[in-house]
C-alpha cells in the first residue's frame, strides 16, 4: 500500500517569511493537495539567538492570507506528532536520542573545541592555503574531542559539564550519492563535506540532526526545500544512513532560487522596488519597516499565481491558474533547475488580470473608502458604472483615483502639450456649437450624446475630441468619451465645458 503523502513548510521564526519562502510553502502545499496528503507547518527554531518576536505569527498570518494553510501544525492544529515546535520537542529528549545512538554507533563524536581553538584551526589551514577550511576528516584529528582523547579524558570532561558540540563524523574519501526529484542524481565526494555538528552544547539540535529526526518521527514523505540546502544533503543522507533510516529517508527536492529581475543573485528584502515579503513586516532590529504584497494592493491569488510560475511550468500556454488548477497540474518534474527571474511589472500585470474578473459592486465597495478619504462620497449605482468605466486603465483599486479623479473633480488646469497644438481662433467658436448641443439633449446618456454628436457633425463637420476631452477633463487621456460624460452628469459638463471655454477664449 502506497504511503500518504506528507510534506511540511519548516521556516525559522528568525525574520519575516519573504516570497522565496511563500514559493517553497507553495509547492508543497500544491503537491499535497494534489494527491489528498497532509500539509504540516513545523517551526524550526533551534538557533534561539536568532529569534524574533512576532515572526512566529508572521508566517501563520502570511499562509493564511496566501490561501494555502496547512492541514496540521503551528498554529493549524495538533495531530499525532506534536508537538511541532522545535524548541518543545528538544524538552521531550528526541533529539539527544537519535545523537547518542550515532555516538554508540560510531558515527558521531563529543567536540570540546572552544572559539578561540576554532578560530586558531581557521587559521591555521588557511595559512596552509586551503581552499576551504573546515572541521573535517582531517582537521579533526588535530582538535580536542573524542577521537583524539582518551576515554578517561573524555569521560573526565562530560562528567565535569565541560562544553561540547556532538558532530558527525564523515568518513575521509568516499562517494556519496543521491536522487534528487527535480536535479536527478547527484555525487558528491565526502572530502566536500564538512563533520556537521548535531547538538550544541545547550543541548538544542542543529537543523542538520533536528529535521532528520522530525522528518522520520513526523512521517514526511517528501522533504521539499530551497537550493541553498543542497551543499548540505550530503550530510544528511550520511545521518539518514547511520542511523539506519536511509529507507524511510523522504525523497528530496531542491527548488531553484528565485533571482533578482537582471539575474545577478537571488532575490533580497534589500531590493526597494518591490516587495518581498507578502505582508508588510517590521523587523524590530531594523527602523524601517517592508512594505507587503497585500498592502501594495495586491490580491492573493495574484500573488499565488506568479510564484508558481517561477521555476514551474504548466506545460502550455496559459498563465491564469487558480490554486485548484494548479495542483492539478502541479509536479515536480516541470520544475526547474536554473533560478527565475523575478519580473514585478509581470506580477501589476498579473494583478490587473485578476482586478478585471473582479465584480463592478466588488470593486466599488473597496474603493469607496479610498474615495472618501479624498472628500467625495457616491451612491452604489454610480460607483459601481465608475469602476466599470476606469477598471481596464488600473492595475491596483488605488490605482481609481489617480486614473479617474477628473470625474469627481473639475480640472483646475489643461494639458498644455494638447491646447498648444490644437486650440486656434476657431475652437472657441466651434465648442460653444458643442455646449449649445449638450444643453438639447434631454435624456443624458452615452448613447444619446453619441447621436447628438452625429447630428452636429453634419453641420460642424469636424471636431477634435481629444480637445473636447481636454476642455472636460484636463487630460488628454481616459475610457471611452461618451460612456464618462455621461457618468460625469449633464449639469456638471456644461458647468466644465462653460469655464474652459471662459479660461481660453
Amino acid at each position: 500500500m502506497e504511503k500518504r503523502v506528507r510534506v511540511r513548510f519548516a521556516p525559522s521564526p528568525t525574520g519575516g517569511l519573504h516570497m522565496g519562502g511563500i514559493r517553497t510553502a507553495l509547492f508543497n502545499y500544491l503537491f499535497a493537495k494534489k494527491h489528498g496528503g497532509d500539509f504540516i507547518l513545523r517551526i524550526e527554531d533551534t538557533d534561539q539567538t536568532r529569534f524574533v518576536e512576532g515572526a512566529e505569527e508572521y508566517i501563520i498570518e502570511s499562509l493564511k492570507w496566501c490561501g494555502i494553510e496547512p492541514n496540521e501544525g503551528v498554529g493549524f492544529g495538533d495531530g499525532k506528532h506534536a508537538p511541532y515546535r522545535q524548541s518543545e520537542r528538544k524538552n521531550l529528549g528526541i533529539y539527544k536520542t537519535y545523537a547518542n545512538k550515532l555516538i554508540a554507533s560510531g558515527f558521531a563524536y563529543y567536540a570540546f573545541d572552544t572559539t578561540e581553538e576554532l578560530e586558531e584551526m581557521r587559521k591555521r589551514l588557511e595559512a596552509a592555503k586551503v581552499v576551504a577550511p573546515q572541521y573535517n576528516a582531517v582537521s579533526r584529528l588535530n582538535m580536542r574531542n573524542s577521537l583524539t582523547l582518551s576515554e578517561d579524558d573524555v569521560k573526565k570532561l562530560l562528567d565535569q559539564g565541560e562544553k561540547y558540540v556532538v558532530r558527525l563524523k564523515v568518513p575521509r574519501n568516499e562517494e556519496i550519492r543521491f536522487n534528487d526529484i527535480i536535479r536527478g542524481w547527484v555525487t558528491v565526494n565526502s572530502a566536500q563535506v564538512d563533520d556537521k555538528v548535531l547538538l550544541k552544547s545547550d543541548g538544542m539540535p542543529t537543523y542538520h540532526l533536528a529535521h532528520i529526526v522530525d522528518d522520520i518521527e513526523m512521517e514526511i514523505t517528501h522533504a521539499v526545500r530551497g537550493e541553498e540546502w543542497l551543499p548540505s544533503a550530503p550530510a544528511h543522507i550520511l545521518i539518514y544512513r547511520y542511523l539506519g533510516l536511509e529507507a524511510q529517508m523522504p525523497k528530496l527536492a531542491h527548488l531553484p532560487l528565485i533571482l533578482n529581475p537582471d539575474g545577478n543573485g537571488k532575490i533580497s528584502k534589500r531590493e526597494a522596488r518591490f516587495p518581498v515579503f507578502p505582508l508588510s513586516w517590521h523587523d524590530p532590529r531594523e527602523a524601517t519597516p517592508y512594505i507587503g504584497y497585500k498592502e501594495s494592493g495586491y490580491y492573493p491569488e495574484a500573488f499565488i499565481n506568479i510564484l508558481a510560475l517561477l521555476g514551474w511550468n504548466p506545460g502550455n500556454n496559459e498563465e491564469l491558474f487558480s490554486v485548484d488548477q494548479l495542483a492539478q497540474l502541479f509536479s515536480f518534474e516541470r520544475v526547474h533547475k536554473s533560478g527565475a527571474k523575478f519580473d514585478p511589472e509581470k506580477a501589476k500585470w498579473f494583478n490587473q488580470q485578476y482586478l478585471r474578473a473582479k465584480s463592478d459592486h466588488e470593486l466599488s465597495q473597496v474603493f469607496k473608502p479610498i474615495l472618501k478619504e479624498k472628500g467625495h462620497e457616491k451612491d452604489d449605482t454610480f460607483m459601481i458604472d465608475f469602476c466599470k468605466l476606469v477598471k481596464e486603465k488600473v492595475q491596483f483599486v488605488h490605482e481609481f483615483w489617480d486614473h479617474g479623479k477628473y470625474i469627481f473633480e473639475a480640472p483646475t488646469s489643461y494639458d498644455q502639450k494638447i491646447m498648444t497644438k490644437k486650440w486656434n481662433n476657431t475652437s472657441g467658436t466651434l465648442f460653444n456649437s458643442v455646449l449649445i448641443t449638450f444643453n438639447s439633449i434631454d435624456t443624458w446618456s452615452s448613447q444619446n450624446i453619441h447621436d447628438a454628436f452625429e447630428e452636429l457633425l453634419k453641420t460642424a463637420g469636424k471636431i477634435d475630441m481629444q480637445l473636447l476631452r481636454v476642455l472636460i477633463t484636463g487630460v488628454a487621456g481616459g475610457p471611452q468619451l461618451f460612456d464618462m460624460l455621461a457618468l460625469i452628469g449633464k449639469d456638471e459638463v456644461i458647468k466644465r465645458l462653460e469655464l474652459a471655454l471662459q479660461k481660453n477664449n
